[in-house]
């Protein structure tokens, strides 16, 4: 694995938003909201489903090369290996607008279904859908249905079926195109995902510019199970099997019937079946051909499955990744759950789509534009008001405060990395820094030194909107509901006691209520508990033991259950997010990323309360 770079110190948001304003330049038919990185077609048809995805960026083409007609209707690309943001997402839906519905299809990862599913609820509740559906799309069989039973499977390069870059994808956007209505096209994204199965195989890690290398792989060792962020793959082979067996062995993964933990799709002969051979990125245009070779005769030989289409090529790479994966759908049983004839689908399949990067597309001239007006780019900044129950703490304390916990963060952003590249991408780090950087820029901002907290809160909520990846989801909710629990207490608080004394006494016993309200609201939104080895470990006994504290609020014991908790993850299984796909940690006890970010924030306010000589009533 190579870790030389034309952009050897780039970090992922000055590298996305240049390959996309190239992109869309070489496309013109195609629209960029450059702030929020939201590819669109400019010539939706809002009668039509609007059909949306995206994920972290690294896996072009994926997901912006499978936007237009016929295609996606709009894609949101997250930094390298990042989900996107809720914000950016919404503006996807914004650009898109459908009398019909949104569907959005995305790969099953934690972080992309927080936050697409946060952008669903919203896009509900401010009336931007009419109908609105998120399907994650599951095809990977590594780990087997015992291993991957709380979270699902991971999606996988089988997804461009359903979706671009999925077979999925692509029948459903195409139906889409065709105006089929939107319960009819959510009943097809279900029922084809339902019958894809994917398996990797990698040579070595791919690199991300900017970070620290892996460890590369040994020359006798290959991996099978490996997912397409750096994962480091639930099985090793060595020494290395000859090709012809590599392939045997990951075929079995897929089409064995009797194995109870990965049949996830049933294989008859006759069957229309689609082959998806994808190139992670490293590999030549001559082996992935010869590869695909090698599968289809052995699909022949030893399975008795003749694919009726051979999609090979790069899908959904991993950045340079030597890898491939195989997916295998049957168009069949897909068929008979939606009670249609198996043409149907291959028809949809084969429709001709304005996406650059989908097999033989029919590109629009620039001169077929007749795209009236751009899509607006978001406005940054909160919106100005007066806030009515609100909490005024001295200006400098607030500044002290959240400036010690977003300085303690950024120290920690060198372990916090090194720590999450263990277990896969490596992107906690930055995020937290990130997060935190634009958290000290609100300080430093005039309009935010009057010491109102309800104002600083919607700023955070703003700045945390900007941060991809799963932790971003968890915190935006938490912040969200925080904030609206914080409003009902200081209302309930001041119908009781004048506003003077709500806004002394018992404003750290508002907080700890309002913090537990946030956590219970959070809950809804993941099944992540104390235990699974998220930053849910430190966040749920963190909020108890701030509840439990008697009316002057010990902060400073909650901090200390927050310290135990960050360093009683390094014992954990991962049970949800990425980490949880991955075999082991590489035998190493190092604490949850984003658990020991939270404990650095929460910390580094104590350090900062006490320094203060404040009480935890401040």
């Amino acid at each position: 694995m190579s870790d030389k770079h034309f952009f050897p110190e780039t970090a992922a948001n000055t590298l996305v938003p240049r390959y996309l304003r190239a992109f869309t330049a070489a496309n013109p038919h195609l629209g960029l909201i450059e702030s929020e990185r939201v590819v669109y077609e400019k010539r939706h048809d809002r009668s039509t489903v609007s059909v949306i995805s995206g994920g972290g960026s690294g896996h072009e083409p994926g997901w912006s090369g499978y936007v237009g007609r016929g295609a996606l209707a709009a894609a949101a690309c997250g930094d390298i290996f990042a989900s996107p943001s809720t914000k950016q997402i919404l503006a996807a839906v914004r650009a898109t607008p459908s009398d019909e519905g949104h569907i959005m299809m995305i790969t099953n990862y934690t972080g992309d279904k927080l936050h697409f599913g946060l952008a669903a609820e919203r896009a509900k509740a401010d009336g931007t859908c009419r109908n609105v559906a998120v399907i994650p799309l599951t095809d990977d069989v590594s780990l087997g249905r015992s291993k991957s039973a709380v979270v699902g499977r991971r999606g996988m390069p089988g997804h461009i079926i359903r979706t671009p870059p999925t077979k999925a994808a692509k029948i459903v956007t195409a139906a889409a195109a065709r105006k089929y209505k939107f319960d009819r096209c959510v009943k097809l994204a279900q029922a084809v995902n339902a019958e894809v199965v994917s398996i990797g195989s990698a040579l070595d890690h791919c690199h991300v510019p900017g970070r620290a290398k892996h460890e590369t792989l040994p020359a006798e060792v290959v991996v099978v199970g490996a997912g397409i962020h750096n994962e480091p793959g639930a099985q090793r082979l060595s020494p290395f099997p000859p090709v012809e067996d590599l392939i045997a062995h990951c075929l079995r993964l897929l089409c064995d019937p009797n194995d109870p933990e990965r049949a996830f799709v049933d294989f008859h002969a006759d069957d229309a079946v689609v082959l998806v051979i994808n190139n992670y990125g490293g590999v030549s245009n001559l082996e992935l051909g010869a590869l695909t070779d090698e599968t289809m005769v052995q699909l022949d030989q030893t399975w008795n499955i003749k694919p009726v289409r051979v999609l090979s090529g790069s899908f959904e790479t991993s950045l340079n990744g030597p890898g491939f994966s195989i997916s295998l759908c049957n168009l069949t049983n897909a068929a008979k759950e939606v009670s249609a004839p198996v043409e149907e689908l291959l028809d949809l399949l084969d429709m001709k789509t304005e996406a650059v990067h989908w097999p033989n597309v029919s590109s629009p001239q620039a001169y077929q534009d007749q795209t009236t007006e751009p899509v607006s780019e978001t406005k940054e900044g909160v919106q100005e008001g007066t806030y009515e129950n609100d909490i005024k703490v001295t200006p400098e304390l607030l500044d002290t405060v959240i400036r010690s916990a977003c300085l303690a963060a950024i120290a920690a952003e060198p372990n916090l990395t090194k720590w999450d590249m263990i277990m896969g991408d490596g992107d906690c780090g930055e995020a937290v820094q990130g997060v935190s950087e634009d958290i000290i820029a609100i300080l430093d901002r005039r309009d935010n030194k009057e010491g109102s907290i309800m104002k600083f809160l919607l700023a955070t909520t703003d700045a945390v909107d900007n941060m991809g990846g799963s932790l971003g989801a968890i915190l935006g909710i938490l912040l969200s509901a925080f904030t609206s629990a914080l409003q009902d207490g200081v209302r309930q608080s001041r119908s009781e006691e004048t506003a003077a004394s709500a806004s002394r006494s018992s404003s750290s016993i508002m907080y700890a209520r309002a913090l537990a309200r946030a956590v219970e609201t959070l809950k809804k939104y993941t099944g992540a508990r104390e235990g699974d080895r998220t930053v849910m470990d430190v966040l749920i006994p963190f909020a108890e033991a701030f509840a439990a504290a008697d009316d002057e609020g010990d902060f400073a014991a909650a901090v200390r259950v927050a310290r135990d908790k960050a360093e009683g993850t390094r014992h954990l299984k991962a049970k949800f997010g990425r980490a949880s796909y991955v075999a082991e940690a590489q035998g190493q006890a190092i604490p949850d990323p984003g658990a020991w970010a939270f404990y650095e924030w929460v910390a580094g306010m104590q350090r900062a309360i006490e320094q203060q000589g404040a009480t935890g009533s401040s």
